[in-house]
């Protein structure tokens, strides 16, 4: 196999596994195989029954719409539709009970009305199909529904063509002939899956090293293309650029270096598998020298079929910090692991989402009927990445979110659903103490933009408010039951004597009691007034206390959020204050906590106001350049991370991208994370004090 066989550069390493990679990967194959990774082959043969079945319906639609519209005997006999699969179940990952996504690609004369209007109503009236959801309104028209307990998703895309043939090969650019923008992205689907596997020099070993990287970014909470995070797709290409700089590398190995590269990946530089393609149809692709709104985009992971487009704009400041630091964990423990220091349980520890953070925010939604929750449910999960974008957008990037992938629920209360945002300040802010941030407008613009919903129902509600994590329901957790409180570890002892001096007053433990008796259980049905008992626990407003930065570590030093609650007689409202104080000394480049997340012995006060501290310098920190990405690879690889796609990009004049912030959301930048610096240095606040007023 030729080094450049593969991708838009030389390979990092042709090296393959030693005797010692080879142990590794049979012990993480057994750990994919004990994580019930694999289906069943009773579960196989049913999945490619229901897909044949399938197609048989799709084929008698298309002929009853040709005899609808008056199309002759010839022409009816001939018509044809065929269905396609991409995803994960053509690329060979799917797990026991994943959806599959399929694609139907019909004549020109079956329009997309006639997909959502026959074809909708001869799957309604069939027994075996269940669930049945019909989307025509999305960015990607898709009808969803369960055929004998199988999920599917279901595109459509009418080409160009008079009759479908059965060898017809959607990756032929012809195909994108004379078609809308919807089946461009219809089609798309299957043409960047078939691209994926064409571009990697080992199939098998592709598809190991992404069932790996599905399951940790699952685990770790960044598996969700609609908050923010990254979905199948994107981690395919993520995986198959790896496989391309390794290309005899074994899928430990593989796994290996994907945390090892993208650590020291320096965003927004994008990762293509091959040049991108022009075309000859004058699609717009994707091309940020040309395109504003392509520099806007904070992680372009660009699909390599005509027209190559960035797979995930969702990405928001906030997410992508999120994300670098799991890349940084990922890629110390699998040194561990290499080492023989770790195990590759420890790679795949769940992230500890509710001991995180000391601050969420809570969306309570609800609906009356099973049918409307699913609508309502949809819809709210699409709009919430822009609460994100507005809350990074209004607090000028310096309060900082975490959006939890999943819904929980509380069994007592049928067709409710919630969902959490861990919040924290972020790091390498310059010092401004007392600077408060009134989110209450911010919340408001969410919730309007929610009940916009064009199918919007007067059942169904939003309600948002700040929640601590001591008042977190018990139904977040696993079993229902609240995991018992971690101890605190003697590198937290200088937090605790920061905070000594510190009592809680009787009113203000009365006020936490009754903040935590206020459940968020009030709803807001559109147009109520924002002072309605429904409100009462609306998150009003958080004030940051910015004062004492330290921007090398991964942690807040302090961050302070008041959020109003009543008074206990005249019902007026005062201002709860959490004050977050961190140890006074801290490590560069090491981690906060047992997790790798903010430090969980945090003390907690609540006061009438805020309260100040000292500042001190902020200390820069910088992307890794190519030098310390060399620093980083074994010996052999230094002769050859030169031609990473950081030189390629050079040459092609892409070397200067930074993202421009956009008009309306001002605080996205591209720097939102702090890469750690080797060696390990320690910084402690008397010594940067010192140092400021030295200067």
């Amino acid at each position: 196999m030729s080094n450049t066989a593969y991708g838009i550069s030389e390979p990092i390493s042709t090296g393959g596994p030693s005797e010692l990679d080879v142990v590794r990967n049979r012990e993480l194959e057994k750990f994919l195989e004990d994580a019930g990774l694999y289906e069943s082959h009773e579960e196989a043969i049913k999945r490619e029954e229901v897909l044949g079945r399938l197609d048989q319906i799709v084929k008698t639609w298309v002929k009853n719409v040709c005899r609808a519209k008056g199309f002759n005997d010839d022409l009816v006999h001939e018509a044809n539709a065929k269905i396609f699969t991409f995803g994960s179940y053509r690329l060979g990952v799917h797990g026991p009970g994943a959806d599959i996504d399929t694609l139907c690609v019909g004549p020109r004369h079956a329009m997309r009305e006639d997909f959502f209007g026959e074809l909708h109503r001869m799957l309604e009236e069939m027994p075996e199909i269940q669930e049945l959801h019909p989307v025509p309104d999305a960015h990607v028209p898709v009808m969803k529904f369960k055929f004998n307990g199988v999920s599917i998703d279901l595109l459509y895309a009418n080409v160009s063509l008079w009759v479908i043939p059965e060898d017809l090969d959607v990756s032929q650019e012809s195909i994108l002939q004379n078609v809308d923008d919807q089946t461009v992205r219809s089609l798309n689907g299957c043409r960047v899956t078939d691209q994926v596997l064409h571009l990697v020099p080992n199939i098998q070993s592709f598809r190991t090293a992404l069932r790996c990287m599905r399951l940790w970014a699952k685990r770790r909470g960044v598996y969700s293309n609609v908050t923010g995070f990254l979905g199948g797709i994107n981690w395919a290409l993520l995986v198959a650029r790896i496989c391309q700089l390794y290309p005899n590398a074994a899928p430990s190995m593989l796994v290996s270096r994907f945390f090892r590269v993208y650590s020291l990946w320096r965003w927004p530089n994008p990762v293509l598998l091959c040049p991108i393609n022009e075309g000859s149809l004058g699609l717009a692709y994707w091309d940020p020298r040309r395109n504003f709104k392509d520099r806007q985009h904070l992680m372009p992971i660009i699909t390599p079929a005509y027209p190559c487009m960035n797979s995930s704009y969702n990405v928001s400041t906030s997410t992508l910090r999120v994300m670098m630091e799991e890349f940084l964990r990922g890629n110390e423990i699998c040194e561990a692991i290499e080492a023989n220091k770790a195990s590759w349980g420890s790679l795949f520890e769940p992230f500890p989402f509710f001991e995180a953070y000391k601050n969420y925010l809570r969306i309570d939604i609800a609906t009356e009927s099973d049918d409307d929750m699913r609508q309502w449910k949809g819809w709210v999960e699409s709009r919430i990445r822009l609460l994100t974008l507005k809350i990074e957008r209004d607090t000028v990037g310096v309060l900082q979110c975490h959006p939890h992938p999943g819904e929980f629920s509380d069994k007592s209360k049928p067709f409710h659903h919630s969902y959490f945002m861990g919040l924290r300040r972020k790091q390498g802010v310059n010092p401004q103490q007392g600077e408060q941030f009134d989110i209450r407008s911010t919340v408001e613009d969410f919730k309007q933009d929610v009940y916009a919903y064009s199918f919007w129902k007067s059942s169904m509600g939003i309600h948002v408010c700040h929640v601590r994590r001591k008042d977190l329901p018990d139904f977040v957790f696993s079993g229902g039951v609240r995991p018992a409180q971690p101890a605190k570890s003697e590198s937290r002892s200088g937090s605790r004597s920061l905070g000594s001096a510190k009592t809680t007053s009787p009113d203000a433990a009365s006020s936490r009691k009754r903040k935590h008796d206020e459940v968020n259980t009030g709803f807001s049905p559109k147009g109520s007034d924002a002072s309605s008992p429904g409100e009462s626990r609306e998150l009003k407003r958080f004030d940051a206390d910015i004062g004492d930065t330290s921007s090398t570590t991964l942690v807040d030093n302090q961050s302070t959020l008041p959020v109003p609650v009543p008074a206990p007689a005249s019902g007026a409202t005062v201002t709860e204050t959490i004050t977050v104080v961190q140890s006074a000394e801290l490590t560069v480049g090491q981690q906060s906590g047992p997790h790798g997340v903010e430090d969980l012995g945090y003390d907690l006060e609540l006061t009438n106001g805020v309260k100040h501290f000292d500042g001190a310098n902020e200390l820069q920190t910088v992307p890794p350049t190519p030098e310390q990405i060399v620093g980083a690879a074994t010996s052999e690889e230094k002769d050859r991370i030169g031609g990473s796609s950081t030189n390629v990009l050079q040459s092609e004049g892409l070397e200067e991208l930074e993202p421009i912030e956009p008009a309306p959301s001002s605080s996205i930048a591209s720097a939102a994370f702090v890469v750690p610096q080797k060696p390990l240095i320690r910084f402690n606040f008397t010594s940067l004090r010192k140092t400021t007023e030295s200067t």
